[in-house]
């Protein structure tokens, strides 16, 4: 995403251009990281602590599969940013900078720019990371962007997905299911009366709470982590995989929203969505069951909720038994998302 300097208008009533839009709407997000070098260089450049590693993660989302073509910018932009500083959390960094590609169609105007800059500038503030490079490109496809993400983490401190032990507790974050209950709103296929439940299943849908405060706090404390995108049964399964163990998910102690709990009703097709819905960004862990204490203190310091679900144990690496509240084996129709 290079800019010349020469480049910083157009003559009035003509496109920006290519250059102009660098300059005009992305440059500015450029300014509080100085190895950014203005976007006039080819390359960022990037210091790194001798005491820290770069953690480095890059997600993509495409029009019509991650968002909603007609999403307003700000959100489509703050989606796509989250969802990056959500793996960095999940390795137990804090976030430094990124890099993003656009690959817009030449239909999309300065408006739809305008907002999805200022959406990517005001998560740049809440969340202290600031844009480093990347490129603009157009398309004859739908609207393509994707985010390169860095963070720091301690030497030898990122959190692995493989970590996890037999007798391990499971932990996560947050709430589970509010996304996917919003995305069935969106398509019009689930009626929510209640205003209130509607709006904040939409918001979880559109702006995930990446967990940044609460992820480089697991550095030595938690055995394995990872975000829970494809969905939390699925995304359990992932993490057994790579531990090579197996696990048990109490869904009753699955932490829902007021919003989501009144959706679900007690509706068991509706619950099994929620289970395995995915896009709740939520951190999804493993921790020795001394560590309870100090997780509950980590909690209340940074605000943000941890749940004890289950516990890992030898098995079939991989398999994840759910069960009710009495116990029981749930048969769920299926794990999570997969794009393929």
């Amino acid at each position: 995403m290079t800019s010349p300097k020469t480049a910083r208008s157009a003559p009035a009533g003509r496109p920006l251009g290519e250059f102009g839009r660098i300059d005009r709407y992305f440059r500015p997000l450029a300014s509080g990281f100085p190895g950014a070098r203005g976007l006039a260089d080819d390359a960022a450049v990037f210091g790194v602590p001798a005491d820290q590693e770069l953690v480095v993660t890059t997600d993509a989302m495409v029009a019509g599969v991650h968002f909603f073509a007609d999403d307003a910018p700000a959100d489509i932009a703050a989606k796509l940013l989250r969802t990056n500083l959500s793996d960095l959390a999940a390795m137990g960094a804090a976030p430094y900078a990124y890099t993003l590609v656009t690959a817009l169609p030449k239909t999309v105007g300065e408006d739809w720019l305008a907002g999805f800059a200022a959406g990517l500038g005001e998560d740049q503030g809440r969340f202290g990371i600031a844009l480093a490079g990347g490129d603009s490109v157009s398309t004859s496809g739908p609207i393509t962007l994707s985010v390169t993400a860095f963070g720091l983490v301690p030497k030898g401190g990122a959190v692995p997905r493989w970590g996890g032990r037999p007798g391990d507790r499971v932990y996560v974050t947050g709430t589970i299911g509010d996304a996917a209950l919003g995305l069935r709103i969106a398509y019009g296929t689930l009626e929510v009366a209640d205003d209130s439940a509607r709006s904040m299943l939409l918001r979880r849908l559109r702006r995930p709470d990446p967990r940044t405060t609460l992820g480089p706090r697991l550095v030595g404390l938690a055995t394995g982590c990872l975000d829970v995108s494809d969905g939390l049964v699925a995304d359990l399964g992932h993490l057994c995989e790579e531990s090579g163990c197996a696990a048990i998910l109490e869904s009753g102690r699955v932490p829902l929203s007021d919003a989501a709990r009144s959706v679900i009703d007690d509706d068991p097709v509706r619950f099994a969505m929620a289970l395995t819905g995915g896009d709740d960004y939520e951190l999804l862990f493993t921790a020795a069951e001394d560590a309870a204490p100090t997780l509950a203190a980590l909690s209340a310091e940074t605000g943000v909720p941890v749940t004890a679900i289950g516990h890992l144990l030898d098995g079939p690496a991989g398999e994840v038994t759910v069960t009710d509240a009495q116990g029981r084996g749930l048969d769920l129709p299926t794990r999570g998302w997969d794009h393929f």
